[in-house]
């Protein structure tokens, strides 16, 4: 139910998924019920991925079940080394760093630039060995990395450029969609994205041949109706997830723009209060309002992420200590890792929230929820 004003006894979530009418959506499953085709690159599926090239402005795009299987089977895809290393950063969610962990491949973790939160491209050289392969880098926050840098690194050595561009559907630099860059660009449609079809995922790339080893490969490694000369996975988008991108899509534009304006009002609320830095605004870029993080400086704010965040809690408001802990510092990789290493990161993922930020949260609601981040201010 869309919020209406300040209620202090109704939570508000840290997310909500953007979801068509029911009508229409209804309206687009209809036909699925005369061809009975749920799966298996169908006539949903063709349109979403035909619709998608256009909205992304990339040359090709393959659709997967989720975002974390488009990065992990691009990067298999790759054909990349065993245990060669792959640069990447920390400063991400658990899929980024499992997709190359999975896929035999070393991480090895940059740090982060402390303004945009995205790997700090003055740290990746001296990074590199003779076991490098590629730079996986992430779009942050829907905050753009520095690509051109990243690539002028990558022609130097001769690496691979894959983004997780998960954050940062619908964002262009320098007028051009930001899965332009790289090698490969994989986002999620997860329902908690900008852009969502319930679940599912895409990659984005310029060769064919990627392309061609990229459709085998989430199709259990089948080449031809007699012929399976690889060994792949099931990562296939059905039609009904299909379709709810279809609807999603026709509204995306609209959705960005509400978002746009509760991030203006948080903006209104919190800017110029010591101990608090917010997301900045980059040249260059059409963004898409995907998150609204803070940064909290205890000795200056007064209160701590955490106090800020069992403060919103209290009164019903989700906040989300995103990201956090750095991927660095899993349980599942038994202390292999050094965070120290990546003292930027360490320092952003201890002291981050991201605030609630959906296209339909009112305006009365950020109001409130700003109002209680003010009172922890000491």
């Amino acid at each position: 139910m869309q919020s209406k004003g300040i209620d202090n006894m109704k939570n508000i979530l840290v997310t909500r998924s953007s979801m068509p009418t029911l009508d229409e959506y209804i309206d687009e499953i209809k036909d699925i019920w005369e061809t009975h085709w749920l799966t298996n690159m169908g006539a949903k599926h063709k349109e979403l991925q035909k619709k998608l090239l256009e909205y992304l402005g990339v040359e090709q795009i393959d659709l997967f079940t989720n975002g974390h299987m488009a990065l992990e089977l691009s990067l298999q895809a790759m054909n990349l080394p065993k245990n060669s290393e792959v640069i990447t950063t920390p400063f991400t969610f658990a899929s980024t760093t499992h997709a190359i962990v999975r896929n035999g491949l070393e991480p090895v973790f940059c740090d982060i630039n402390p303004i945009d939160f995205t790997m700090d491209v003055t740290k990746i050289e001296e990074l590199i060995t003779d076991k490098t392969s590629a730079i996986m880098p992430v779009h942050v926050y829907g905050n753009v990395c520095n690509v051109e840098e990243i690539q002028r690194i990558a022609d130097k050595y001769g690496l691979k450029v894959i983004y997780d561009a998960a954050h940062t559907f619908g964002v262009r630099y320098k007028d051009k969609g930001i899965a332009s860059f790289g090698d490969v660009s994989c986002f999620s449609f997860h329902a908690t994205k900008v852009f969502n079809s319930v679940e599912g995922g895409a990659a984005c790339f310029k060769s064919d041949d990627f392309g061609l080893d990229l459709y085998r490969l989430k199709n259990f490694g089948i080449r031809g109706p007699e012929t399976v000369d690889g060994v792949g996975a099931n990562a296939k988008m059905n039609e009904f997830c299909a379709a709810m991108g279809l609807c999603n899509l026709r509204h995306v534009d609209e959705e960005i723009a509400k978002r746009k304006k509760v991030v203006e009002r948080y903006n209104e609320r919190l800017f110029g209060i010591d101990g608090i830095q917010l997301n900045p605004v980059q040249e260059n870029v059409k963004p898409n309002y995907a998150y609204y993080p803070v940064i909290f400086e205890e000795k200056t704010f007064g209160s701590s992420r955490n106090e800020v965040f069992e403060a919103l809690a209290e009164e019903g408001i989700g906040a989300r200590k995103y990201f956090y802990p750095l991927t660095n510092t899993f349980d599942c990789f038994h202390g292999k890792y050094d965070p120290s290493l990546t003292p930027v990161a360490l320092h952003i993922s201890k002291r981050v929230l991201t605030l609630p930020l959906y296209a339909d949260l009112a305006l009365e609601d950020v109001d409130r929820i700003c109002e209680i981040i003010i009172k922890c201010k000491r």
